[in-house]
C-alpha cells in the first residue's frame, strides 16, 4: 500500500492506497505523515479516498494476531488517528469509494463529510458479527455522528449498508457514480476554504472533546 498526497488547488487529496489499507502500523505512521505534509503546505480542506475496491477494511487483524502482546498500544494508536481526523484544522471529506469496514468506516466517520459511490461498496461495522465490542471512544465516535437510529442499525446488526441505503440513515452526506466519488468530495469541501484553522480547531475540539477523551484517556 502505498499512501500519498495530491493537490486540487488547496485541497489536498490524502490516497490511502490501493489494496485493502488495513491499519498496519506502518501505515498508520503514513498517514499521519501525509497529514503533516498537507498542513504544512497549506492545505484548506482534507479529501482521503483510495482505490476503487476498497476505502478501509480497518484493524489489521493479521498483524494483530502476530504482535498480540502489542495489542493496547496498537489500539491506542488506532485511536489517536481517529481522534487527529475528528478534530482536524481544515474541513475534511471521505471520498468513500468502496468497502468501508470496522475501524475504516470509524475513520470515515470521523471526517466531516463523507461521499460515497452509488453503485458498489459497503460500509459497515462488523463488531457484533465477529464477537467484538466496541471500545468505549470507537463507539463515542460513532453516536457523536451518527443518529441514534442509525447507530442502531450500524452497530447492534452488522448491518452492510450501500450507498443509497448509507444515505438515507445519514451515514453519508451524497453518493456518486464509479469514478466520481473523490471529484464529489472536492466539491464538497471547496466551498469551505478559507477557514480559520484555530477558529475552526476549537469548535471541534468543544464539539467532539468527549469523544477525543474517550478515545485517547488510558
Amino acid at each position: 500500500m502505498t499512501v500519498s498526497i495530491d493537490f486540487d488547488d488547496k485541497i489536498a487529496i490524502l490516497s490511502l492506497g490501493d489494496d485493502e489499507n488495513r491499519f498496519s502500523p506502518t501505515f498508520l505512521d503514513d498517514i499521519d505523515a501525509a497529514i503533516d505534509q498537507a498542513l504544512a503546505d497549506g492545505a484548506a480542506g482534507l479529501v482521503t479516498t483510495a482505490g476503487s475496491k476498497f476505502y478501509s477494511n480497518g484493524l489489521d487483524l493479521d498483524w494483530l494476531g502476530a504482535h498480540s502482546d502489542q495489542g493496547p498500544w496498537y489500539l491506542e494508536r488506532v485511536h489517536r488517528l481517529l481522534a487527529r481526523v475528528l478534530t482536524l484544522p481544515v474541513p475534511t471529506a471521505a471520498a468513500v469509494v468502496g468497502h468501508a469496514f470496522g475501524a475504516g468506516a470509524m475513520l470515515a466517520l470521523a471526517h466531516d463529510f463523507r461521499v460515497m459511490r452509488s453503485d458498489r461498496g459497503f460500509f459497515c461495522l462488523p463488531e457484533v458479527d465477529i464477537r467484538i465490542p466496541f471500545h468505549p471512544g470507537m463507539a463515542a465516535l460513532i453516536q457523536a455522528k451518527l443518529s441514534p437510529q442509525a447507530a442502531v442499525a450500524s452497530m447492534t446488526t452488522g448491518r452492510r449498508f450501500g450507498g443509497a441505503d448509507a444515505r438515507g440513515f445519514g451515514i453519508v452526506d451524497a453518493t456518486a457514480a464509479e469514478g466520481e466519488v473523490t471529484a464529489a468530495a472536492v466539491e464538497l469541501l471547496r466551498p469551505l476554504q478559507g477557514k480559520d484553522r484555530g477558529t475552526l480547531s476549537a469548535i471541534k475540539q468543544t464539539m467532539f472533546g468527549s469523544v477525543v477523551s474517550s478515545l485517547t484517556d488510558n
